[in-house]
């Protein structure tokens, strides 16, 4: 009975690893990253808690949103990753999305091919938009879907988190519609989390070792 039992847990647990793969492969994610590898010490004013409690995936079930902005190499990008990383290791089907450039790829699409764009995002169980107004002013077409993608996702009760380096006073000109983003943010900011990212860049910080340890004599 042991050795049944154990080819049992054998079997479930390889079963158990392709769901997580296969999860992983689905969201959109190119990395693993875990709060744990943040540097909290290099910008002591981020808003650590609000991180953690949005870790805990507790907005997933409450159909909340959290929106995250601030300076650009501060660390929103990492949090987000790590947020969508944790939901599918509890199970949840999520899509990551680098805004910039898959708003783009939706713009340039045929119609069958944004219809499948649009389902896939509306369906899944949470919707991460990372760097949105990255480019600043976006499409026509992008801003519609953006649009809808938060019309849509508000009426089912699904979570969306943003990222991004433009305060949301501004977003009526980078959607070039003022009355569209009043629209937009009533729905997003209705149950949402906003957390406000200040201070140095760890890109720069990055870059800047890099450029000492190329310029060290020895």
């Amino acid at each position: 009975m042991d050795t049944l039992a154990a080819l049992l847990q054998d079997e479930m647990d390889r079963r158990h690893s392709r769901l997580m793969a296969r999860r992983f492969k689905l969201s959109g994610l190119d990395e693993r990253p875990v709060l744990a590898d943040f540097d909290w010490r290099f910008n002591p004013k981020l808003p650590r808690g609000a991180c953690f409690e949005l870790h805990t995936l507790k907005f997933l079930s409450e159909g909340a949103n959290a929106l995250i902005v601030g300076k650009p190499g501060t660390g929103k990008s990492h949090i987000a990753k790590a947020v969508t990383y944790q939901a599918t290791l509890q199970g949840y089907d999520v899509s990551y999305v680098e805004a910039d450039s898959e708003f783009a790829r939706y713009s340039l699409a045929d119609a069958d091919e944004r219809a499948r764009l649009l389902k896939g995002w509306v369906g899944a169980d949470l919707l991460v938009l990372d760097d949105l107004f990255l480019a600043r002013r976006i499409s026509e077409h992008a801003a519609e879907l953006l649009q809808a993608l938060v019309h849509q996702r508000y009426k089912l009760r699904r979570s969306i988190v943003i990222t991004s380096n433009r305060i949301v006073q501004d977003w009526g000109r980078y959607l070039g519609d003022a009355t569209m983003a009043t629209t937009i943010l009533d729905r997003l900011m209705h149950r949402c989390a906003m957390l406000e990212f200040e201070g140095k860049s760890y890109r720069l910080k990055e870059a800047a070792a890099r450029l000492v340890i190329t310029s060290d004599p020895a």
